[in-house]
């Protein structure tokens, strides 16, 4: 039976490959999608999920967008990484529905509490949408399985020094996440810099896909520009791969919090890995990634997508 799944993102290049994964893998059953603003403003990352969905066939999929600021912090987008439109690079202009008349936490709760089964919710993005959830209706807990998110690092940053861009954006909702009282794991840098699209993996994606194909090329400009990665690290999908099969991302059970008054670390995950600090383990913490599967199931779910399927 297929593990029922509620995706928040904030498209976003990777975050499109993600949505493409929980589509195509019949191991899932994608209930909803709901969007916060990050990568890009609110409306942009609104209608990027609603572009991928329509390509990928996925027409029944509620998308509801929610937040479109961080709890505490102004926003700041990163136009540097995924352009203007928060998916630049290939022509993406394909009719899409109107969102559905909701707040994404409102069309969290319902599908969370109407779910014949407990829900995977899988956050891409800020955590801002979770964090208004887990406040306004913390009863969803009940049927909520996991809360596994793409963010933080047991080690260094990419939006300051020590902040991953999805805590530094929104710390404060990070830190609420972080204490609620359900099971948790958190994908972090230290594994997605792991998922690299080489120029083997592209040219791949070119015969699979074109449209993924010039997605990924974009990407991998903008990090080779910003980074000086020669290959840009597929960050979100590694999160959906994890829910897939959790022998491809090993994790660790460990303390996490969040550093939330740091001049230089605002935003900063502290892993506890080797429970110097006495505090509880609250989350269960990626350390590793069979590299050759991630890439197979991503692959092959690309492929059973329509837009792994040109004319």
């Amino acid at each position: 039976m297929a593990e029922p799944v509620i995706i928040d993102c904030d498209p976003g290049h990777d975050d499109a490959l993600a949505l493409l994964l929980a589509v195509g893998d019949p191991r899932l059953r994608l209930l909803g999608v709901t969007t916060v603003a990050g990568n890009q403003t609110l409306d942009k990352t609104t209608r990027n999920a609603q572009k991928i969905l329509a390509l990928a066939g996925a027409h029944d999929v509620p998308v509801a967008a929610g937040a479109d600021r961080p709890l505490v912090n102004e926003l700041t987008v990163a136009a540097d990484i995924h352009g203007e439109s928060g998916l630049d690079g290939p022509d993406l202009d394909v009719p899409v529905p109107v969102p559905v008349g909701v707040h994404a936490v409102e069309l969290l709760r319902k599908l969370i509490t109407e779910a014949e089964s407990p829900v995977t919710l899988i956050a891409l993005g800020p955590l801002t949408n979770v964090a208004l959830l887990l406040r306004t209706f913390p009863e969803v807990t009940a049927n909520l399985r996991r809360i596994v998110f793409m963010g933080g690092s047991t080690t260094r940053g990419n939006s300051t020094p020590y902040g991953e861009f999805n805590m530094v954006t929104d710390p404060e909702a990070a830190d609420i996440v972080l204490r609620a009282p359900i099971p948790l794991t958190m994908i972090g840098l230290n594994v997605t810099h792991l998922a690299l699209a080489t120029d083997e993996i592209i040219a791949e994606l070119r015969a699979i896909s074109p449209i993924c194909a010039e997605l990924m090329t974009f990407f991998a400009d903008a990090y080779r520009r910003n980074f000086g990665f020669p290959h840009p690290p597929l960050h979100d999908p590694v999160a959906v791969a994890y829910v897939l099969d959790q022998t491809i991302v090993p994790t660790v059970r460990a303390p996490i919090s969040v550093e939330l008054t740091g001049v230089y670390t605002r935003g900063a995950t502290v892993v506890d890995l080797h429970h110097r600090t006495g505090r509880p383990d609250n989350a269960d913490v990626a350390v590793d990634l069979d590299v050759n599967a991630f890439w197979t199931v991503l692959l092959n779910a690309i492929r059973q997508n329509p837009i792994g399927n040109p004319a």
